[in-house]
């Protein structure tokens, strides 16, 4: 089978046709464009360059969080209206499942982390078995030091990766006590191609929808939504 991956859930901007033995073609940016500025772009230029019809796309894969609500938004909006005008199914991939997937043969503790301001990041944490992801913390919106300490108690090396490096290199650093290591930067980001991989699998597993039924999994309320209940409080 063959599956569009679409990422736009962080800063970087990815999009990828895949099967189930290769990559056929990827495109990704990490420039600070805005999503809406490349994706659809990127799209057109992974059709075109791997001279793939979309109706040979069996479904679309799209990481639906958690993450930027704009780049989620966009994303989601992307993928639905592609999978209605083509009338092809949707993969939901979790961003935080995506990311950890692109380090599946790593022998420890999977921890991607993406930044949620507020020295907070969105992370879960993962291990392998077989080729098979499994989860063995949720995803959640926490404290970096409260996520570390979560990981240290587990007594495994830990491999840390996603856009909250970038953000808490330095307390992971100096805080961590357990053994870990960082991710290589080329593997480290979102990656469309590891969406649709994973997308292939969940597809098969049973996990899909219809593109009118795909909705952006969001993990906790936008800053304005906070904001504003806030202002309520404080007014009532």
């Amino acid at each position: 089978m063959k599956i569009l991956g679409i990422d736009s859930s962080g800063v970087v901007a990815s999009a990828a046709i895949v099967d189930e033995k290769n990559v056929i073609a990827e495109f990704t940016v990490n420039n600070k464009q805005t999503h809406s500025q490349t994706l659809l772009p990127m799209i057109d230029k992974v059709v075109e360059m791997s001279e793939t019809d979309l109706s040979e796309i069996d479904a679309i894969a799209i990481a639906s969080g958690p993450g930027s609500f704009t780049g989620l938004r966009i994303g989601s909006a992307t993928a639905k209206g592609l999978g209605l005008a083509l009338k092809k199914p949707v993969v939901s991939v979790p961003t935080l499942d995506g990311l950890a997937y692109r380090m599946i043969t790593f022998d420890g503790i999977i921890c991607p982390v993406m930044d949620a301001r507020r020295n907070q990041v969105y992370t879960a944490a993962y291990t392998t078995e077989d080729g098979v992801l499994k989860k063995i913390i949720e995803h959640k919106a926490v404290d970096i030091n409260e996520i570390m300490g979560e990981l240290y108690a587990l007594g495994k090396k830990v491999i840390f990766m996603g856009d909250g490096v970038d953000v808490h290199r330095e307390t992971i650093e100096k805080e961590y006590k357990g053994e870990f290591c960082f991710a290589p930067s080329f593997v480290s980001k979102q990656s469309a191609a590891a969406v649709a991989s994973l997308g292939i699998v969940y597809f098969k597993e049973g996990k899909y929808e219809t593109a009118a039924e795909h909705t952006p999994f969001y993990l906790r309320k936008s800053q304005a939504e906070r904001e504003r209940e806030e202002r309520e409080k404080k007014n009532s």
